[in-house]
């Protein structure tokens, strides 16, 4: 799941390829009878999303450029790389090349742990620095603690994301609500659902969704230094303060009240997307990562998306890191590949395709939709209202924030408990970084 400022996010900067084919680098295949190669990727996007067609187009891109190097791709899910990436990368089936979550509890504990490649050189010599202006380096960069934001450069992201509400626009016609400005609205909107029989908000409690929505109502009782504190330990964090505590509490209202289906705690974020999609559910609330799918496969319904009404902050980020792992085989075609991403026609498709490019020409993003989504993550940053993820602050966070929103989802644990419960990893990293 950074601070993303400005709003160079569609810089038109152009990157030159000059790294690939015949003018790569010297250990670049161009010269007939060179031994074919090939290159290992790992990545979690489907094929239906934003960053899933870029991609596909950007090995197209790859191959044609490298006619000696065969991209050999493997679809891994996010959860299989989040729970098995330390293992993977310490053996012989380590890719060359791979997307990997950002933030301090991922890349940043393959940084310190010696499973990542430094880029810091490449970084420079290709100019991936100059399309990642200001913030955008945040979750880049990791020091000897594995704490983001300065030292050196571990990964290259390519894109941005963020959360927001998605909606379902006949719905919302059907039960006359109208789209929300303040928190107020938003919460009348949802009990005229309930009260029409309609659970309101599609959610997913086995994954990541059901945490963020719990940080998001934390978020919107939050101020910058709070964020500070939580994400970058500048500053101590009181879990039961009004921050946490609201989040905690008003969540596990938001099931009583029947916002949220008390059934959702089992759900994954597959089985929340695609609800939303059938139009069983007039609102979800999720990341720009499901943007182009919305807009590919959604047929039955119009539909568009606002930011969470009466908080000035959001759960996001740059996109994630292309990473390459310290034991790769092929670090010369990774760097390579990774600079065929950055390039003007990949950024392009990128961002007519629903995604959130860093380096398109905003001239070329054509499709109204994604405008309309590139228009709000430029608000959401030119504000500086990323807040990166819940889960980031400490190894293995993720699955301590999950067990703690089905708790929250079924009623098994008081929010207090539940807080306690979250408390405890975060306080114990803190120690083990010298903090």
């Amino acid at each position: 799941m950074i601070k993303l400022r400005g709003a160079a996010v569609l810089a038109a900067a152009a990157l030159a390829l000059s790294a690939c084919g015949s003018g790569g680098s010297e250990s670049s295949p161009s010269a007939s009878g060179t031994a074919p190669r090939v290159l290992k990727l790992w990545h979690y996007e489907s094929a239906d999303s934003a960053m899933g067609k870029a991609w596909a187009e950007a090995i197209k891109k790859f191959e044609a450029s490298h006619p000696n190097v065969t991209v050999k791709f493997e679809e891994k899910s996010f959860e299989q790389i989040q729970k098995t990436a330390s293992m993977v990368l310490n053996s012989d089936e380590a890719p060359d090349i791979m997307e990997y979550n950002k933030g301090n509890a991922t890349s940043g504990l393959l940084s310190k742990q010696g499973l990542l490649t430094d880029l810091s050189e490449q970084v420079t010599k290709r100019g991936w620095d100059k399309l990642l202006p200001g913030g955008l380096q945040t979750t880049a960069k990791y020091d000897d603690r594995g704490v983001m934001g300065t030292g050196k450069w571990y990964g290259v992201p390519n894109y941005g994301e963020f959360v927001m509400v998605y909606y379902n626009k006949d719905l919302f016609d059907k039960h006359k609500v109208k789209v929300p400005t303040t928190y107020e609205e938003f919460t009348a909107a949802l009990d005229t659902f309930v009260k029409a029989g309609v659970t309101p908000i599609s959610n997913a409690g086995a994954e990541y969704p059901a945490q963020q929505i719990f940080y998001q109502l934390a978020l919107s009782k939050a101020q910058k230094p709070w964020l500070e504190a939580f994400q970058s330990y500048k500053g101590k964090v009181d879990f039961h303060g009004p921050e946490f505590t609201y989040g905690a509490d008003t969540f596990a209202d938001w099931v009583k009240k029947g916002y949220l289906a008390k059934n959702s705690a089992g759900l994954k974020a597959e089985d929340m997307g695609v609800a939303f999609m059938n139009g069983k559910f007039p609102i979800v609330v999720s990341g720009s990562w499901w943007y182009g799918r919305f807009a590919s496969e959604i047929k039955d319904f119009e539909w568009g998306h606002f930011l969470f009404p009466g908080a000035t902050m959001s759960p996001g980020s740059s996109g994630n890191l292309w990473v390459v792992p310290e034991k790769s085989e092929n670090k010369d075609l990774a760097y390579d590949f990774i600079d065929v991403t950055m390039s003007k026609d990949i950024q392009n498709l990128l961002g007519n395709s629903g995604g959130v490019p860093v380096a398109a020409d905003p001239a070329a993003i054509t499709d109204a939709k994604s405008k309309e989504l590139i228009e709000t993550f430029n608000k959401l940053t030119t504000s500086d209202g990323l807040a990166f993820y819940p889960d980031w602050p400490a190894p293995g966070y993720y699955d301590v924030l999950v067990a703690g929103v089905q708790n929250l989802i079924n009623g098994e644990k008081t929010s207090a408990e539940v807080l306690d419960e979250i408390a405890g990893p975060y306080e114990d990293n803190l120690a083990d970084i010298g903090n």
